[in-house]
């Protein structure tokens, strides 16, 4: 029998025979993959299963990489897939996976539109909503951090209004400023250092997301949840 969870937009039909599954995604990696959607409650398996392996230390586990619905871990070179494996095994029947309390409410001012935003008329024609508008619903909702990378420091967030909903650009820019505010298909996202990319940028934050010295003290972190606030050139 299948379990349907919904919560706000996301909606996450899995069955309970069917996952978690245990992959082996090459000599060195494995993939724990609690469902194949984004929604709250596959987040909520992630983000119990990840703070357990770094609570929980395994030497054979070097990285861990929590995504929307799965988690890959890295292995040491002496590491072997099938030691790994039963250790997994036995994390998944035996841990709780307990609510955790709400993470914490972030504010991220923007500068909307303009040069600081140089595909929001992109976003306009494509949705067919004026510029204010695309602005109202980008800032209006309440996003949630579903995790930090694969691209170093970069957050996911899920919750976006999906009228906004844009594809990305044809041909990626070589270089997108750092605070860059983006929106790829159903996605939203903050460039948190200069790089290459294809999202749409709509806006720019000057608050510095990432500290690359030290990203456990960064200012967003897994569970967060984000609202931007509209701000003008000339501050609130």
């Amino acid at each position: 029998m299948d379990c349907t969870h919904t919560f706000g937009r996301e909606t996450q039909r899995i069955s309970p025979i069917s996952f978690p599954k245990i992959i082996p995604a090459s000599d060195r990696t494995i993939l724990v993959q609690f469902g194949d959607t984004i929604s709250r409650n596959l987040h909520q398996q992630v983000f119990s299963f990840t703070q357990y392996l770094i609570d929980h230390p395994m030497k054979d586990i070097i990285n861990i990489h929590p995504a929307y619905s799965s988690v890959m871990v890295s292995l040491d070179n002496e590491a072997t897939l099938g030691r790994v494996t039963e250790h997994l095994k036995v994390v998944l029947r035996d841990m709780n996976y307990n609510e955790r309390p709400e993470g914490r409410i972030v504010e991220v001012p923007v500068i909307y539109g303009g040069e600081n935003g140089p595909d929001m008329a992109r976003v306009s024609d494509y949705t067919g909503l004026d510029q204010g508008e695309v602005i109202k619903r980008h800032s209006e909702g309440e996003y949630l951090v579903y995790f930090i990378g694969f691209s170093i420091g970069f957050p996911y967030f899920g919750g976006m209004d999906p009228s906004i909903a844009t594809p990305r650009l044809d041909s990626p820019r070589k270089s997108v400023p750092a605070g860059s505010i983006g929106i790829a298909g159903n996605q939203t996202g903050i460039y948190p250092l200069s790089s290459p990319g294809g999202w749409n940028i709509i806006g720019k934050t000057d608050l510095s997301i990432f500290n690359v010295e030290n990203p456990k003290s960064s200012v967003l972190q897994m569970g967060d949840r984000v609202r931007f606030v509209s701000v003008d050139s000339g501050g609130k």
